[in-house]
């Protein structure tokens, strides 16, 4: 089968096709025949460990075969799923990771769902704990979690403040229901705090990193939750005012796919299954693709990507 690999430098990282064996499934597994994928940054960044590793988190398809020990899936079902390898003609999924998808959504859109959306369902549901009214600051709002946690917001009747540097990216969320756009990370606290009449965030979604830190901890209502997901500043590090989380009494989390337990990522997976996957049924949720492109052009689409000129999901089909 054909399979893209990621090749890491000291630096950079590239996209490159190669022939691979098709997997069997292991017991608890299914064998994916691989419709549509989709580029994360995250898996992108350089690692600091140079050398070749599988691509792909994420993957949408049928069911090609069914591990020993599998219930409640069928051959020829259409699932998506985060997983290992997703950029392959085939690829394994493990049964507790795997959703039906609703029927409204495309390949492309299907494609757009798994990670970001988990991801953004364990920032604002099980930890952030986001009611109707509250209000929301997510960073980096067109980036593919920055849209999918706008979106999920919105359905759980949040207000949501989203920052970007281009004023015409946050021009087209609008659509999705932005309620405030901050185009400057300049005096970002003292702007959410006027826009929100001096209460605050509720909740706060860093996707950036270590140089908006500060100013989050700034913004946040009392009792406020920070959520840090990203780091695309490659800041890992930022002073902390103690007074400040202390005399609000906020609370600071991670939220990461890769160093999660099964069992933890099993318990998000029914969880979204649980509160949010009727939302794209009815179209209340609707994943944002902003380009497609054909896995023989996946250099293109990575190029593409780092030219972060995007807004929503870049994705890959078969």
């Amino acid at each position: 089968m054909k399979a893209a690999i990621i090749v890491e430098s000291s630096a950079s990282t590239a996209l490159e096709l190669r022939d691979a064996p098709t997997p069997e499934p292991g017991p608890q597994q299914l064998l994916l025949r691989v419709k549509a994928s989709s580029l994360n940054r995250g898996e992108l960044l350089p690692s600091g460990k140079p050398g070749a590793r599988p691509g792909g988190v994420e993957a949408v398809g049928e069911i090609a075969a069914c591990g020993k020990d599998v219930k409640g899936f069928a051959e020829g079902a259409r699932i998506m799923a985060r997983c290992k390898g997703g950029f392959a003609e085939y690829a394994l999924v493990d049964a507790s990771e795997a959703i039906a998808i609703p029927e409204p959504l495309s390949w492309e859109q299907a494609a757009a769902v798994p990670i970001v959306f988990l991801v953004s369902y364990d920032m604002l549901v099980p930890y952030g704990r986001v009611r109707p009214g509250d209000w929301v600051l997510v960073t980096a709002v067109s980036s593919g979690v920055g849209v999918a946690s706008l979106q999920l917001a919105k359905a759980l009747g949040a207000k949501v403040i989203g920052t970007s540097g281009s004023s015409e990216k946050l021009e087209k969320l609008r659509a999705l229901g932005l309620d405030a756009g901050i185009a400057t990370r300049g005096a970002l606290a003292a702007e959410v705090l006027r826009l929100t009449d001096r209460h605050g965030a509720d909740v706060a979604i860093n996707n950036v990193g270590g140089s908006i830190f500060p100013d989050l901890v700034r913004a946040a209502a009392y009792r406020g939750r920070i959520a840090i997901v990203g780091y695309v500043d490659g800041s890992l590090e930022a002073p902390l005012d103690l007074a400040a989380v202390h005399s609000n009494r906020l609370e600071i989390y991670g939220v990461s796919n890769r160093l999660r337990s099964a069992a933890e990522r099993a318990e998000t997976v029914a969880g979204f299954k649980r509160d949010c996957l009727s939302w794209f049924a009815d179209g209340t949720l609707l994943p944002l693709v902003d380009k497609v492109f054909a896995f023989d052009a996946i250099a293109d689409a990575k190029a593409y990507f780092d030219r972060n000129a995007h807004v929503g999901k870049v994705v890959l089909t078969m």
